[in-house]
């Protein structure tokens, strides 16, 4: 595993991201740590999450699919998304378009 597909890594690549997003809130202060929910904890809007998708596309690349990846969970798996849930996401993307 190299340092990009690190959870830590992640994660951190993520807090930052996401506290671009909630600063338009006022929500500087906002801790983002896995168990952080977008929709009860940072209150994000669909909007919010469109933002996110293209953060992610910018930083990671094509092989980080944020909408493919909502797309695929139920509307309660949504509401109830972690930080955590979508740092193994892009983890496991980055590690399966890795090479050998």
């Amino acid at each position: 595993m190299n340092t990009r597909t690190d959870p830590d890594t992640v994660l951190a690549d993520l807090a930052g991201m996401l506290g671009k997003v909630v600063a338009e809130y006022g929500l500087v202060d906002a801790e983002i740590t896995r168990e952080t929910t977008f929709h009860d904890d940072l209150e994000l809007e669909s909007i919010d999450l469109v933002v996110l998708s293209g953060s992610l596309r910018d930083h990671y690349g094509e092989r980080v699919n944020f909408a493919e990846f909502v797309a695929g969970l139920e509307l309660d798996e949504i509401i109830a998304l972690t930080v955590g849930r979508l740092v193994d996401h892009v983890v496991a993307s980055l590690d399966a378009g890795a090479p050998a």
